[in-house]
């Protein structure tokens, strides 16, 4: 299969230059091992996933790097904690930099390694499934800002996919743009080999048959506001248990928790995170919708068109090397607003999908499913101007709409292949 060039390349490339140890985190099967390969043939590499290995470096992590110098890539490091130490004195014997690429799939685990031993001494970088960018073979690399300076530059090298749901059904993970590669058998592979290995990795599950009935229950609830009670009901377990089998889908990348936005002047806020799943494609396996046009016409449509929007939002700032956490959130309130549903105006609740926030500036998103919007769908954003802290910025209506347009002044209709 032919090499996909992936957008973090450049930071990458950066980043061998100016630290002396690089962490690539993400997801199992999203191509950091390829991306690291590719860019440093020169490096040895070695995988942890090997048992032997692993036990190597977990007992002797001196004689471990003895045998294996620097400059070298060292995968699925997690599995030896005890290794970071010994990165460490070599990172303070030598003025070199580059000297250790390291990658693994399970973030909270390995953050908690570096912020102990090193910290100063690290460059980190998240890589995630594929953009519909790189899918495209798209240069544009900027991240994702609903302002008509990036609209002016994103439109010299946007091109609409001929089919969005048939990308969105697929997936973003690297192998899955084989052709060869059988859609189902890929998923089901993927789902056992991650309930055996990072589950049992990250936590002591004694119970796989409810875990795995537990990621079903998860996953037809992308896009909504999580409810513990509401899953823990679904498979007969106790709150504190999903609590902690969410954090196990947090920590291995298979879901993203969306915290609300927070501010004083907001008293009616909702103040619990919404979950997404990473892949859209694995939701689709997990929830059943087997073809392009059993999702297109489904129940699930809006809230997987949703967590694709969200999802491709969010790799925009991690291709720059940004921490999204630090830019996104997503508002409801209980304040009542008028909107048009089916063709009636009713009150509903106030809610915005999406508020980036850069330099004191709101950016409201709104996400939409439908090739029509209006004005009226961007109606919550104005609960916005109620902030004095904050003004609020250009906002935009993410949807199916063939062009960009102007819905109304400081609110743009954008596809989503605009992203």
């Amino acid at each position: 299969m032919k090499y996909i060039q992936r957008a973090l390349e450049h930071r990458l490339s950066q980043a061998a230059y100016s630290y002396k140890t690089v962490l690539l985190t993400g997801p199992r099967q999203v191509g950091k091992s390829t991306l690291l390969k590719k860019m440093f043939p020169a490096y040895k590499y070695i995988s942890l996933d090997d048992p032997f290995l692993e036990q190597q470096a977990k007992d002797n992590g001196g004689m471990f790097l003895m045998l294996n110098p620097p400059p070298v890539i060292i995968d699925e490091v997690q599995y030896a904690p005890e290794l970071f130490r010994f990165i460490k004195i070599k990172c303070d014997e030598s003025e070199q930099r580059g000297l250790f690429f390291l990658s693994g799939s399970q973030q909270f685990k390995l953050m908690k390694n570096v912020s102990e031993t090193l910290s100063g001494r690290i460059s980190i970088m998240e890589l995630n499934g594929l953009s519909l960018r790189e899918i495209q073979h798209d240069s544009f690399s900027e991240r994702f800002l609903p302002t008509m300076e990036y609209l002016q530059e994103r439109r010299k090298t946007a091109k609409a996919p001929r089919n969005i749901w048939k990308l969105i059904h697929h997936g973003s993970y690297p192998e899955l743009q084989n052709p060869e590669m059988d859609w189902a058998s890929y998923y089901a592979d993927y789902v056992k080999t991650y309930i055996e290995r990072d589950v049992r990795e990250l936590s002591a599950v004694q119970d796989l048959d409810s875990f795995k009935r537990f990621v079903i229950a998860a996953a037809a609830r992308t896009g909504e506001v999580l409810n513990y009670s509401n899953i823990a009901s679904e498979i007969g377990k106790d709150v504190t248990t999903i609590k902690n089998w969410i954090s196990i889908l947090e920590a291995s990348g298979i879901i993203y928790l969306l915290e609300p936005y927070a501010n004083n002047a907001l008293k009616r806020a909702i103040k619990t995170p919404k979950l997404y799943f990473r892949d859209t494609g694995l939701v689709c396996y997990l929830t059943r919708w087997l073809t392009p046009e059993t999702l297109a016409y489904g129940a699930m449509n809006g809230h997987i068109f949703e967590t694709f929007v969200i999802s491709e939002i969010l790799k925009s700032f991690s291709n720059n090397g940004l921490d999204y956490r630090h830019f996104v959130s997503y508002y409801r309130g209980r304040d009542k607003l008028k909107k048009t549903l089916h063709g009636e105006i009713i009150e509903a609740e106030g809610e915005i999908d999406l508020i980036i926030e850069e330099n004191g500036i709101l950016y409201p998103v709104e996400i939409k499913q439908n090739a029509s919007v209006t004005a009226m769908d961007a109606a919550a954003f104005q609960i916005l101007d109620k902030l004095d802290s904050h003004k609020r910025g250009t906002g935009a209506v993410i949807c199916c709409c063939p062009q960009p347009g102007l819905l109304r002044e400081n609110i743009i209709q954008l596809p989503v292949w605009y992203i």
